[in-house]
């Protein structure tokens, strides 16, 4: 089938390189990339692996509550926080 396709100029330089690298017609370097493409986006997406993050105890504060921002800056800073 004959068709005329605008490609964005990112995706022509794409296709281009890959014909100069495999060294075979543009049609075919198309043709193969919209194979893999449809391909891609016929498969049923992967179902998605929860993950979880063990919770870990690193023990109280050093400086006490860390509630007041300015408080916790004062004792780790001393007096060149102010």
């Amino acid at each position: 089938m004959r068709t005329t396709l605008t490609l964005d100029p990112d995706v022509a330089a794409r296709l281009k390189r890959l014909r100069q690298r495999r060294d075979v017609p543009f049609k075919d370097v198309v043709n193969a990339a919209l194979r893999e493409g449809l391909r891609s986006l016929e498969e049923k997406p992967r179902p998605k692996r929860k993950t979880w993050t063990k919770p870990l105890s690193l023990g109280g504060s050093l400086v006490g509550p860390l509630d007041n921002v300015a408080e916790v800056l004062a004792i780790a800073e001393g007096d060149a926080f102010k």
